[in-house]
């Protein structure tokens, strides 16, 4: 479970000039992440070559990779960045495999969603471009839907990170899920 509180209060911290809360804040997130990835990669079909730990590091050079640091305004934008990092590497190996050059063919990711027993075949490529769509017209609800897939939050965190009651996350959730199974199909 993510520690909503501690994080929130160093990024408080951090808004505040404080130089140590960085390090703080980014061991706490990355152990976390950690987890979540594990626990995303867990299900995957046999074969699988993506680990966890790669998906991790990777996900946190991009977040704090650059030289003149990232700052994040709020857990919600800490959390969205991540999200955004995940579903970008993701979708970067997705094409990777999917090109001729490492022998072609859509490669299916199997993504579980959090808090259901759902499980999904998702072509990567295909979400990756649903939500594109999503977020042009419904740029909460294709947030919430990063947070959910990419990251592994449950509906009461996501409702945390972007501000919004659980009601609302629940009606967001059920409306994404809708619109993306009309978009990809």
């Amino acid at each position: 479970m993510f520690y909503m509180t501690e994080v929130t209060r160093i990024l408080d911290a951090i808004e505040q000039g404080d130089p140590l809360a960085s390090d703080k804040l980014l061991p706490l997130v990355y152990g976390e992440l950690r987890v979540l990835a594990r626990q995303r990669l867990a299900n995957e079909k046999p074969g699988q070559t993506l680990q966890a730990t790669a998906l991790v590091h990777e996900s946190y050079l991009r977040l704090v990779g650059n030289e003149n640091g990232q700052s994040w305004k709020s857990r919600g934008h800490f959390f969205a960045a991540a999200a955004e990092a995940m579903r970008r590497i993701l979708v970067e190996i997705a094409r990777r495999k999917k090109s001729g050059k490492r022998g072609g063919g859509l490669q299916q990711v199997g993504i579980s969603v959090a808090e259901t027993s759902e499980r999904a075949n998702v072509d990567l490529i295909e979400l990756s471009e649903a939500l594109d769509c999503l977020s042009r017209n419904h740029p909460r609800q294709a947030e919430l839907v990063k947070l959910r897939y990419f990251v592994g939050l449950t509906i009461e965190q996501s409702s945390q990170v972007l501000g919004i009651s659980v009601r609302t996350a629940n009606n967001d959730w059920d409306y994404a899920r809708t619109w993306l199974r009309r978009e990809m199909s």
